[in-house]
């Protein structure tokens, strides 16, 4: 069953075009004009529960919008939306409370009291049984480890503290879905991981369902089977992650150790077209290959005839590399039916 579902989604806003100078103002007020700016078009969307999905793209793509009009906070323009079968935002009230929502940048604490009381002010708002909150509250405080700074207040929080109180906070109330708007930016490595653990956890063992835009794409493939790309505010891919590297990266690697000095030029010229040497050393050598061309085994049997192989790693694609391209417009992407 879909828990999210839009059709022919689109939201666009009105920019006032203003002439600089008190005159341009004046000219405003009187006889305004406006352009409009579509921020996001046609997108449709079909999330079933359970599902963990990353919906990713360039600065500016039309993610946050996206994210605001499945939350409530933004009227689409036009096209249908459904989340758990509600309007988001004609629903606002019972929607929240199906929902749960992280943005990386703001928070759900109240600053000057301890975080414990912030969390029972939002058991309260969201109505959550005695019995739920205690089970929930014990699960959240041994999971992400927050026994330690529970009773400061969230000013004295760092950052990577004040995160994991919000993925409790925003799961407080068992909602079926929960948003996660660039969750893991500014924290290090070991927080960040902790909160992958925890994502995966949730999504594994309650069946939340995560839809997660971020820019740290180990995020991606840590926590996320499914991958949806925007741009320019439509959908240009959605599928599996392997299937963007099965279907789009072309090119794949080897880096090769010889027990003797390689001749680097003698191993070139025994490379057909479409395998090349990129990088060598006196022992080290590494060779791209047109993966649509040969496989892992005919490049090594090409190699084995000029250099004394003991040991070889096979790179497998780089799922960075991709969106990186498709951010920097050098591949364009269809959506797989």
């Amino acid at each position: 069953m879909s828990v999210i579902e839009t059709r022919g989604l689109r939201k666009s806003f009105r920019s006032p075009l203003k002439k600089p100078g008190v005159l341009g103002a004046i000219q405003h007020l009187f006889k305004p004009e406006y352009r409009e700016i579509v921020a996001v078009t046609d997108v449709d969307l079909s999330i079933e529960a359970g599902e963990s999905v990353a919906y990713v793209g360039p600065n500016g793509a039309g993610k946050s919008t996206t994210i605001k009009m499945l939350t409530g906070i933004l009227l689409p323009s036009g096209g249908e939306v459904r989340v758990n079968g509600l309007h988001p935002y004609k629903d606002r009230m019972r929607n929240s409370k199906n929902i749960g929502v992280v943005f990386g940048q703001r928070t759900q604490l109240w600053w000057d009291i301890p975080v414990i009381e912030s969390f029972t002010l939002l058991r309260d708002i969201y109505e959550v049984p005695p019995k739920t909150y205690q089970d929930n509250l014990a699960y959240f405080t041994e999971m992400l480890g927050l026994d330690e700074f529970l009773n400061q207040s969230a000013r004295r929080l760092s950052l990577g503290q004040r995160m994991r109180c919000d993925l409790a906070v925003a799961l407080m109330h068992n909602p079926a879905v929960i948003f996660l708007d660039e969750p893991t930016i500014g924290l290090d490595v070991a927080v960040k991981e902790r909160i992958r653990e925890f994502l995966k956890t949730v999504n594994r063992e309650r069946g939340v369902t995560l839809m997660l835009t971020s820019h740290d794409l180990d995020d991606i493939e840590d926590v996320c089977r499914r991958l949806i790309i925007i741009d320019t505010g439509r959908i240009i891919y959605d599928g599996s992650i392997q299937g963007l590297l099965d279907k789009y990266v072309k090119e794949r690697s080897i880096r090769i150790i010889a027990s003797v000095k390689i001749d680097r030029a003698g191993a070139a010229r025994a490379m057909p077209a479409g395998v090349e040497i990129v990088s060598s050393s006196d022992r080290e050598m590494t060779v791209v290959f047109d993966r649509f061309r040969y496989t892992a085994k005919n490049v090594l049997e090409i190699i084995m005839k000029t250099v004394d192989v003991v040991d070889f790693q096979l790179e497998e694609p780089d799922i960075e590399r991709v969106v990186k391209s498709v951010y920097e417009g050098r591949l364009e992407l269809v959506r797989e039916a």
